[in-house]
């Protein structure tokens, strides 16, 4: 049987030794389709960002590239704008014909924190082969903020996929008909497309513009920090705004989306004939968010954009991702929302978890 793996067989793999880890994989790691990644006891600043490639380690690699070393046992900063590169905890000794995926977690993604997992003769990022056996690597950049990071920290999750499972159009629109997918007409080509809310409703206030010049942001902290020391207010009258480049943007779909309990999802990365500007760092959508029976009632998709080289004028309604939608092997456990604390079940325009309510 093809698709994602739930918890249940999450448990299975770590007893079987196919995920191994030391310390010990904790409950609190396993998601509905997913595995959180916690971080080692030290970090590598190196010089610039980097894959192992075709039969080489990552430890070699981070020899070559070296600046310093960062003991993260008592907590330490991650600089903005530097490249560090942190042993993880977890490591792997897959089976043939399961493959993995990894992503950031919803809360690092809104803090442009570009986290990224590597491992050993890697030739992409994220992507980890089927029957790999070895260790994971969390590359990390803080893009807007600088942050204090500490040993277990979970940046990362990481998904496990046995055989095909993505959706094609056809089934998408089939499954859109037996469950609402969205709370409108469903624009479907090549997945679930979403476009960004440029005119909420009651209200001008359309996103967050992260601010240049800002205190360190400690990621044990929830609920702490005042959004006004680190985000400006974006409001729009008109329905449009310009991007600035190099900024980015916390910004949400005008779609309120629905991930069934037995399917995921994922956002698609970027693709260059949308504009000049990047949606996606934190990809994974798990079963049940946005579920009414999980609490959701549709959630909306909360947007990390960042503009590129030159200004853009992005406009209410403009389409500007889409979500790849797969198959789970079995219907999870537990589902997102339900009696595990999600953060961002039934949300709509939302800072990271570190922030105060607004």
């Amino acid at each position: 049987m093809t698709g994602i793996y739930a918890s249940q067989h999450l448990r299975t793999m770590i007893a079987a030794g196919q995920i191994r880890a030391t310390p010990e994989v904790s409950e609190a790691q396993i998601q509905p389709a997913s595995l959180d990644l916690r971080l080692g006891n030290r970090a590598w600043r190196v010089r610039a960002s980097f894959l192992a490639g075709h039969g080489r380690k990552v430890a070699d690699r981070m020899a070559e590239f070296e600046m310093h070393q960062v003991d993260l046992s008592h907590g330490a900063v991650l600089e903005k704008g530097c490249v560090y590169v942190v042993p993880l905890m977890e490591s792997l000794a897959l089976p043939a014909g399961l493959e993995a995926m990894a992503n950031a977690k919803s809360s690092t993604g809104r803090l442009d924190l570009l986290t990224r997992v590597i491992t050993d003769g890697g030739e992409e990022f994220d992507r980890i082969p089927e029957g790999y056996h070895g260790p994971l690597y969390a590359e990390i950049c803080p893009r807007s903020f600088s942050v204090l990071v500490r040993p277990g920290m979970r940046l990362n999750q990481i998904r496990f996929r046995n055989g095909a499972a993505v959706l094609d159009d056809d089934a998408l629109r089939a499954l859109h008909a037996r469950v609402p997918l969205v709370d409108g007409k469903a624009m479907i080509d090549e997945g679930l497309g979403f476009s960004v809310d440029l005119r909420p409703e009651g209200s001008d206030l359309v996103g967050f513009r992260a601010k240049p010049h800002t205190g360190v942001i400690d990621l044990d902290k929830i609920g702490q920090y005042d959004p006004a020391d680190y985000w400006e207010e974006v409001r729009s009258k008109t329905g449009q705004i310009i991007l600035d480049p190099g900024a980015f943007y916390i910004l949400v779909s005008r779609e309120a989306v629905c991930i069934p309990p037995d399917h995921a999802a994922e956002m698609a990365p970027y693709v260059a004939m949308v504009g000049e500007f990047r949606v996606h760092y934190a990809g994974f959508f798990d079963p049940g968010f946005g579920w009414a029976e999980a609490g959701g009632a549709g959630s909306r998709g909360v947007l990390e954009v960042r503009c590129h080289e030159a200004p853009f004028v992005l406009e209410h309604g403009q389409v500007v991702g889409r979500l790849i939608y797969e198959r789970m092997q079995d219907r999870p456990e537990t589902l997102y929302g339900t009696g595990i604390a999600s953060n961002y079940q039934g949300q709509g325009l939302k800072l990271s978890k570190h922030f105060k309510a607004i």
